[in-house]
């Protein structure tokens, strides 16, 4: 008996305009599991998560998030576009976490986290505070959840996100350099929040430059480089015995 995987990326390419950014990307995530994309700026990592959830639209190959194939349907052997609205939909199962907040300004942190309840499932007002405040105490901000966002420190800022894409209630979370924004001393409280998530079950794609969290947390470590996986497998495996020299070079810089 075989599960299916919860992402399944087979031979995607994404090209903008002349520039080939990815290159045949194969890989697979099971539920429940933690996959940690590694690399140099410039490899691909951003532009592969946002093609899962279809901020990017993919050049070739396919996609599927829990055996749905993403953004296309298939007819007698031919592909055809989603519409927006199909597209929209697919998106709800998948959260997504930015390098920047994106909060809304005028709105608290309760407020913030509210708002994609309300708007697109449909919650009535009390229902989504009552969801928003498990979310914040969720992300250990209990206590901020009536604060605007100029009034919370870049690492509260970004656990109030990570709090408004759980509370879609999402079956996969991506996260796109979620700590690249913050001071280094506010790192570790968004990590811990996510390491929390990932001791959960929360299926996680990480694409990151921190190399501890994805040796500590990680099932699965990708090292990508110039668009292609040049390598793959457990976090100690990759991170401490890269098999490939590309590798090998990139964590002898970065550690």
């Amino acid at each position: 008996m075989t599960t299916t995987p919860m992402v399944d990326i087979r031979g995607v390419h994404k090209f903008f305009g002349e520039l080939h950014v990815l290159k045949g990307i194969d890989l697979q995530v099971q539920r429940g599991e933690v996959c940690v994309v590694l690399g140099p700026s410039g490899s691909g990592k951003s532009t592969l998560i946002r093609c899962i959830n279809e901020l990017e639209q993919i050049s070739a190959g396919r996609l599927y998030v829990d055996g749905e194939l993403m953004g296309l349907r298939e007819e007698d052997g031919t592909l055809y576009r989603l519409s927006d609205e199909q597209i929209a939909k697919q998106r709800e199962r998948v959260g997504m976490v930015f390098q920047r907040f994106n909060l809304f300004p005028h709105m608290t942190a309760r407020e913030n986290v509210m708002e994609a309840p309300r708007q697109v499932r449909g919650l009535r007002k009390d229902e989504a505070a009552k969801l928003a405040d498990e979310q914040l105490a969720r992300v250990g901000l209990s206590d901020r959840a009536d604060h605007y966002p100029a009034q919370l420190s870049g690492g509260q800022q970004q656990r109030v996100a990570i709090a408004r894409a759980l509370a879609m209630e999402p079956e996969l979370m991506l996260f796109d350099e979620p700590t690249s924004a913050l001071d280094p001393e506010l790192v570790g409280e968004v990590l811990g929040v996510m390491q929390e998530l990932a001791a959960s079950g929360m299926t996680m794609i990480v694409v990151t430059h921190e190399v501890g969290f994805a040796r500590e947390v990680g099932d699965q470590v990708v090292f990508m480089d110039d668009g292609v996986i040049v390598e793959r497998g457990e976090p100690r495996q990759v991170i401490d015995s890269p098999r490939e020299q590309r590798t090998k070079d990139f964590f002898d810089k970065v550690l």
